[in-house]
């Protein structure tokens, strides 16, 4: 298996030491190049998870949004990004964040006056509500003389009842 380094030619030694323990055999650095004998790879290890264990090397190390890594039979290789790719998406997510401020400082004074017209809006119910009240206050005495009619009214203490005088 061959894992041709492209624009990390520099981080050649680090890589390997990262993928040693992972595949199982130490890979062997020249020219550019890792190379790893099929033979001596772990059991179960295919170019696949050499890709997945690049990708992971190039995160910890904050590189992977600068590289990409390409699987080509038994042969990975790992591409630089091109700059101008980079600068656009950058770009784009310095754009996604303005928006959203660009929206927060438009709203604000809307905000405000949603407020103003809130209390306007209160002030006048309140206005309005006052003789209102009167009128809510008269119903109530109107239902508390309801209730009491419904009620019916217990004997005395010392009353007797009517059914008792019946059977003597």
């Amino acid at each position: 298996m061959k894992v041709v380094l492209g624009g990390l030619k520099d981080r050649a030694e680090e890589l390997q030491s990262f993928l040693e323990p992972r595949v199982g055999v130490k890979p062997s650095v020249s020219s550019g190049e890792l190379e790893m004998e099929d033979s001596a790879i772990r059991k179960g290890v295919r170019p696949r998870h050499v890709k997945t264990y690049v990708k992971r090397f190039l995160h910890q190390k904050g590189l992977r949004k600068t590289f990409r890594v390409l699987v080509n039979g038994s042969q990975l290789t790992i591409q630089e990004l091109e700059r101008e790719e980079e600068e656009k998406k950058e770009e784009k997510k310095e754009k996604e964040k303005e928006a959203p401020k660009m929206k927060e400082e438009e709203g604000v004074p809307k905000k405000e006056e949603e407020e103003e017209r809130k209390k306007e809006e209160m002030k006048k119910k309140e206005s309005t509500a006052a003789p209102e009240k009167k009128d809510g206050g008269e119903g109530k005495v109107e239902k508390k003389k309801e209730k009491g009619k419904a009620k019916a009214k217990s004997a005395p203490k010392g009353a007797k009842k009517k059914t008792d005088k019946k059977k003597s």
